[in-house]
């Protein structure tokens, strides 16, 4: 089992910044390919970003291209998402996730494990 913790939603105005964090425990998290996803009201999960279990690769949604960061450290067992130029559509819960394979996925179904999600809302 993977336990993930999301943190560090807020609220934002639009072209600010936020930092969110997932600290993992339970297993060995530098076997893992990491991701994030986003689900805004009334609309399916959908994905963000993913890193592989190295953090060597990385792999984003177009969206948010050249905006949002994936970023690891595997000594603290934790995965970041930097979000810079936020926009009001990025108003969303943010969830971590974790797949028991190395490289990183945009797929939902590929991942095994979830966090509880973290509210991010940018105003206009």
């Amino acid at each position: 089992q993977v336990q993930l913790a999301e943190s560090g939603g807020g609220l934002v105005q639009t072209g600010g910044s936020l930092r969110l964090s997932c600290a993992a425990s339970g297993r060995t998290f530098s076997n893992f390919a990491m991701g994030w996803f986003r689900q805004a009201p009334g609309e399916e999960r959908e994905f963000v970003a993913s890193i592989s279990a190295s953090g060597r690769f990385t792999y984003y949604a177009e969206s948010v291209k050249g905006r949002l960061t994936i970023s690891r450290d595997n000594a603290k067992n934790t995965v970041y998402l930097q979000m810079n130029s936020l926009k009001p559509e990025d108003t969303a819960v943010y969830y971590c996730a974790a797949r028991t394979r190395k490289p990183p996925s945009g797929l939902r179904y590929e991942y095994e494990y979830w966090g509880q999600g973290t509210q991010v809302t940018v105003s206009s």
